[in-house]
């Protein structure tokens, strides 16, 4: 990179518009992002938005969607936060594992740490 390249920031900060939080409520990197419709006018999305929604056809968590766009979490989160506020896309938290673990259970760990 040479001084007068400003690198992949400017192009970031360009992609929110110098935003650093996603607006709406919020949601973390295991929520659900599924594509509810595709939007009436396509030039009002950048690209990004556009491979999201592509992306998220098929139900697919935020942190995932990040690492096949090879963009950072947050900005991800916030280009998702835009979909989320134009109605094109569902955001779902994940459901709570089952914390309940039956007595044979630890039972049987406890049995086989002892073993060790």
């Amino acid at each position: 990179m040479t001084e007068d390249d400003p690198g992949p920031l400017i192009r970031l900060y360009g992609l929110t518009g110098g935003r650093t939080r996603p607006q709406g409520e919020a949601f973390d990197l295991v929520a659900i992002v599924a594509t509810v419709r595709l939007p009436q006018e396509t030039a009002v999305l950048n690209p990004e938005h556009h491979t999201i929604l592509h992306v998220c056809r098929k139900p697919t968590p935020v942190a995932d969607v990040a690492a096949g766009l090879g963009l950072p979490l947050n900005i991800i989160r916030i280009l998702i936060g835009d979909l989320r506020r134009e109605g094109l896309v569902s955001i779902t938290p994940p459901k709570p594992a089952n914390q309940s673990i039956d007595e044979r259970t630890y039972r049987d760990v406890l049995h086989g740490i002892r073993r060790l």
